[in-house]
């Protein structure tokens, strides 16, 4: 397939995922994201705004193999990334693979199990492999962790780490809808919309990991001017010299902008990134990196807000 052609197939692919899914239109842009530049998506949203439903949707809409896991207080770390278990037929131990062992791996409400648990992850998404008892498995290809969380019920949830946040390319935020898309949605389900049955909606798959790894290589070939490379850098380096950050955003950091600039530019046709892709960017995949001081935090300052500011000082090259 050519650019034009696998530029079409991701259009395509946001038309099936509205046959399910109202009003998350920057979510959906940011999950195609993801997926070309081969990165990880942190879901945040309020219960009920269909965090679940959209990771499930994409999902149907692309011929890969998909897992969902229930992330619970007890849940171990062995659950997600398999283990050894005896098999008395044979008298010796076989390895049992977890969930993990995926394309697109759902991690419902990953901040309700401990970090022991969210730390079995860790190497499976940075290095696309899971080592048991000395082995090194290699997981599929390609490896997606689409992690869902609620902002504001902390009881019985634990604070993911910050190594673990790192390695998610982007934390995209699912806002409540307007009424007239609730409007909508309502329309559907008194239609007979069931959100059980996507086949039922009419969702089809319309991508094959061929095709997305066609596209991911397209990805990577789009161009960076050492000026927009450096612009990347200066906005990465002022959040570290914030008044109100603790932690700035890490050189992994930089590089997922980059990473998710050329994919945007990609998907609007683009052959080389501008500073337009890297502040359009900047936002859902340096936001969950930056540590806040505390002080800043008592006086209501948000991640989004340092970042705002940051993109209005840094000088932009010509």
């Amino acid at each position: 397939m050519t650019d034009q052609e696998l530029r079409a197939a991701f259009a395509r692919v946001r038309t099936e995922v509205g046959k399910s899914v109202v009003g998350q239109d920057a979510a959906v842009t940011g999950l195609m994201i993801a997926l070309l530049a081969g990165g990880h998506v942190l879901l945040e949203g309020v219960p009920g705004v269909a965090k679940t439903l959209l990771v499930r949707t994409l999902s149907h809409t692309l011929r890969l193999d998909t897992k969902r896991v229930q992330f619970t207080p007890d849940l171990m770390p062995g659950d997600v990334t398999g283990s050894l278990v005896f098999d008395a037929k044979v008298g010796e131990f076989e390895f049992r693979e977890g969930p993990v062992f995926t394309n697109i791996l759902l991690a419902d409400e990953i901040n309700r199990t401990p970090p022991k648990t969210q730390s079995a992850l860790l190497e499976a998404m940075e290095e696309r492999q899971v080592s048991v008892d000395g082995q090194t498995r290699k997981l599929p290809v390609p490896f997606l962790v689409a992690a869902t969380m609620n902002p504001v019920e902390y009881e019985g949830t634990y604070t993911l780490p910050e190594a673990q946040l790192d390695r998610f390319l982007m934390k995209l935020t699912l806002p409540l809808p307007d009424r007239e898309t609730e409007v909508e949605v309502l329309a559907r389900h008194s239609a007979g919309f069931n959100p059980r049955d996507l086949a039922a909606a009419g969702v089809t798959a319309v991508l094959s990991a061929d095709e997305l790894a066609a596209a991911q290589a397209a990805v990577r070939q789009v161009g960076a001017s050492r000026d927009v490379l450096g612009y990347a850098v200066d906005v990465a380096h002022a959040t570290r010299h914030s008044p109100s950050v603790k932690l700035g955003v890490s050189p992994r950091g930089t590089t997922a902008l980059l990473a998710a600039s050329k994919a945007w530019a990609w998907l609007n046709g683009v052959e080389a990134i501008t500073p337009d892709h890297v502040q359009a960017m900047a936002l859902p995949v340096l936001r969950h990196r930056l540590q806040l001081r505390p002080e800043a935090e008592l006086e209501g300052i948000s991640a989004d807000a340092i970042l705002r500011s940051i993109l209005q000082q840094v000088r932009v090259p010509i």
